[in-house]
């Protein structure tokens, strides 16, 4: 498991931790954005322990809690307590799947003023998770959940054997993921405009980082979207 954070690029950390769903080892990734101003934005929290509490505070203050899909929420909770000043910012429908959590609001179609300088982001809502997908734009990097899952190189055993059954041979690949996508003509326009940024490297909440070459990449996850 890994204890501390990472740091990938100027401005931008990562920190991977165990996570099941539906009984299957996936990994979870969390991403941290130093913004312009010197706070910082929380993406796809994980469990916030003391260790990680001291690592973040060290690097500035909390001021935005981003769950970015309609799954990634259980820590949301966690980092809010511990964190009281911070922003809270659902992916849409996520305000009433957990209308217990303090949101300030709902991701759209453009970044907020307060990560707008640092980070955009484009909605994947054609998919069920409801993904809306992020690009930190200094060091080229999107971060998305669920909208890359890639399994088929996992530690555990039984994860790879599943990933097998899914055909996940790759980064967004297999019928489960076509499965995902609702709406096809959304979708691809969303995956156009999501292509249209320049990202080299793609941080996955499932899967081993894509350090380079990161829109062919995706280019090649979706090519069957019409």
């Amino acid at each position: 498991m890994q204890t501390s954070l990472t740091r990938v690029a100027e401005g931008l950390w990562t920190l991977t931790r165990p996570q099941t769903f539906l009984g299957v080892e996936t990994g979870t990734r969390m991403n941290l954005v130093q913004l312009t101003g010197g706070g910082l934005l929380v993406h796809s929290p994980v469990a916030l322990d003391e260790g990680l509490r001291r690592e973040v505070e060290a690097l500035g203050p909390v001021q935005a809690v981003i769950a970015p899909s309609l799954f990634h929420h259980l820590y949301v909770k966690s980092w809010l307590d511990a964190f009281p000043g911070a922003t809270c910012w659902a992916s849409p429908g996520l305000e009433v799947k957990r209308p217990d959590l303090r949101w300030t609001g709902v991701l759209g179609d453009r970044s907020e003023a307060l990560w707008a300088a640092d980070v955009e982001q484009a909605p994947l809502t054609a998919r069920f998770e409801r993904e809306v997908v992020f690009f930190h734009t200094r060091s080229r990097t999107m971060l998305c959940v669920d909208a890359m899952i890639h399994l088929s190189s996992h530690p555990s055993r039984g994860t790879r054997a599943v990933a097998w059954l899914m055909g996940n041979d790759g980064p967004g690949k297999g019928y489960v993921e076509r499965l995902a996508v609702r709406d096809r003509p959304l979708g691809r326009r969303q995956i156009d405009r999501i292509l249209g940024w320049d990202l080299d490297r793609i941080l996955l909440a499932h899967g081993a980082p894509i350090e380079k070459n990161g829109q062919d990449v995706l280019r090649d996850a979706y090519r069957w979207l019409r």
